[in-house]
């Protein structure tokens, strides 16, 4: 298993993970990966490295780069590993400085490629496979991640670092039981390190198990108190247990003792939506801008040619660009403002909105009088940009603003928020053709179902009940249950039939994934849609759909309340914990029973 890793980082894999980024970011869990690919260890192994190197000529440029990873200086190393290459283009030890030297850089996806090609030639790649391995987890891509750190473990057997980096890829492939196998003889073995424990609690949160998770957090801080990601990861496990105070409590130390600049960031979003699900609204929206900074992973560098609007600038008469952001179901919740941003610009002034393409239907249909665009995110060396190349007449346009970056002044407190029917208008051509259709559907109030997300990683999994704990909801007598839940679920549908007895309808000719428009009008033309908060849910929500929501207790969304402030027809389902979905499915299911009579 040497040589055919290099071949692991294809062009395909690398594009796989550029393309999810800019898809939004969530203030998670903060994994702890052992290793630095400039630490004094990583230095000596690439003197080691240069020292088998034939030509003289070669030799003196390495260590000349060397010497610069060593200070910092990672521009001139690049510059002369570039030399080193010239010279040899079969240097390992260049491609591993040059890999070195542009991951410091920030340019991650060039760095894969020379970290790629130094594996395939030095004689000795284990370590380096340790190096791509912390850079490919980086760029989420922990299944090529879990790979290499295998590797790297079985050239270094007992390796700490190994160990829990390979523990953390295997976390992010919902491979818990395999991460604890080979975390616990570690910490056994090494009770004292609070790295391996803060790698524990991290998987014991994605199995929704945050007591036990809060306990492994409590014995980080024992050993090491001012461990920034311990504290900023108990904030988290005290979230899924519904102590919000405890949750800010621990978030605020852990600013103070932030590492880096990227922890940073991900605390100080955090921070913004524990205050918001505080019902600190005012203080949390302030907050919110957190979430714009591109040390966050997945954050894009927005490349617009006008200003940026500021909070408190008139619109009147202006012309504004909103830009959504985030993920699909923050593209649409966050539209919740579009009426109002409509009304403050007045009859002189000219909206332009930038959407998802599969939205850019719904979206003209709601606001005609809206120049409807998309949007388009790129990864570029390394870094994600969003940008609007269908516009191309700039001279109406005065300022551009995040969506989320309007809730701040227009909705400050959740009585703000307006008992508005709806803020996208499906197509009712569509509503009535999707009325008919469902005559076909067996008998009873037709429900919508939506049970997962599309991205099902450790840390948002936990955020779903299993699907096996639907049953005395799928068991209610007399409802006919819908499929409107996009991506693979043929599992789940068979489960239900064959398990169950219950047949979930799927409506035949729509692409629940692609057809959002069509969603959208399915969702309105069903009597219900239940489900967790994903994108469809938010769809339908918005098209003044009837919704009945599941939340975690501290669902930053609610903004402190019982209720959706989003949605004025939803109803809330509130789990007190994520360790157990069985008393919030049977209040559904006593609900749903009620709505069928």
């Amino acid at each position: 298993m040497s040589r055919n890793l290099g071949s692991g980082i294809s062009a395909a894999a690398l594009a796989t993970a550029q393309e999810a980024a800019g898809q939004g970011v969530l203030p998670g869990l903060r994994a702890s990966q052992l290793g630095d690919s400039a630490s004094a260890d990583s230095i000596a192994r690439l003197n080691r490295e240069a020292s088998a190197v034939q030509d003289p000529a070669t030799i003196k440029l390495l260590n000349k780069a060397i010497i610069a990873v060593q200070r910092g200086e990672y521009a001139l190393a690049e510059k002369t590993a570039l030399k080193a290459l010239k010279k040899n283009e079969r240097a390992g030890p260049a491609w591993h400085v040059l890999a070195v030297a542009r991951e410091k850089l920030g340019d991650f996806a060039s760095s894969m490629h020379c970290y790629d090609a130094a594996l395939k030639l030095l004689p000795n790649e284990a370590a380096v496979a340790g190096d791509l391995g912390r850079l490919a987890f980086r760029m989420e891509m922990p299944e090529i991640a879990a790979k290499l750190f295998m590797h790297f473990l079985n050239a270094n057997p007992g390796s700490l670092e190994a160990t829990n980096n390979l523990a953390c890829a295997l976390r992010d492939l919902n491979q818990e039981s395999a991460a604890i196998d080979i975390l616990k003889p570690a910490i056994q073995a090494n009770p004292t390190q609070p790295v391996l424990w803060n790698t524990l609690g991290t998987v014991m949160c994605s199995l929704g198990e945050g007591r036990t998770a809060v306990t492994f957090f409590d014995e980080v801080l024992r050993l090491a108190p001012q461990f920034g990601k311990g504290l900023h990861n108990r904030a988290f496990a005290r979230l899924d247990l519904g102590d919000v105070e405890g949750a800010l409590a621990d978030c605020d130390a852990g600013i103070l003792v932030a590492d880096s600049s990227e922890d940073l960031a991900a605390m100080s979003f955090a921070r913004s939506t524990i205050l918001l699900a505080l019902g600190r609204v005012t203080e949390g929206w302030a907050a919110y801008g957190a979430r714009l900074s591109t040390e966050l992973g997945g954050v894009p560098n927005y490349q617009f040619p006008v200003p940026v609007w500021k909070k408190g600038e008139d619109l009147a008469g202006k012309g504004l660009l909103v830009v959504a952001e985030q993920g699909l179901g923050d593209e649409v919740m966050f539209a919740n403002t579009l009426p109002d941003v409509a009304e403050a610009l007045g009859p002189d002034g000219k909206l332009s909105i930038l959407v998802e393409r599969r939205l850019v239907p719904l979206f003209e249909r709601s606001y005609p009088q809206a120049n409807v665009a998309v949007h388009r995110t790129v990864a570029y060396q390394g870094h994600i940009y969003r940008d609007a190349p269908f516009i191309e007449d700039w001279s109406s346009i005065d300022r551009w603003v995040p969506m989320g970056s309007l809730l701040e002044t227009l909705r400050p407190s959740v009585e703000a928020f307006p008992k508005r029917e709806r803020f996208l208008t499906p197509d009712p051509e569509r509503v009535a053709h999707w009325k008919k259709v469902l005559e076909d559907a067996p008998p009873g109030p037709k429900v919508g179902l939506l049970w997962k997300s599309l991205k099902l990683n450790a840390e948002r999994a936990r955020l779903f009940s299993p699907f096996e704990l639907w049953e005395p909801v799928l068991k209610t007598p007399g409802v006919s249950f819908i499929n409107l839940q996009y991506g693979d679920c043929d599992e789940e549908i068979a489960y239900a039939r064959d398990q169950l007895g219950v047949e979930i309808w799927t409506p035949p000719g729509i692409d629940l994934k692609q057809d959002l428009d069509d969603v959208a009008a399915l969702s309105c033309a069903l009597d219900l849609v239940i489900g967790f908060s994903n994108a469809t849910i938010n769809l339908a929500g918005a098209c003044g759909a009837p919704i009945w929501m599941l939340t975690g207790a501290a669902s930053w969304t609610r903004l402190g309340s019982d209720h959706s402030p989003w949605y004025p027809q939803c109803r809330c389902f509130i789990a007190p914990d994520y360790d157990d979905w069985r008393p919030i499915m049977a209040d559904v299911a006593g609900a749903l029973a009620e709505f069928a009579k």
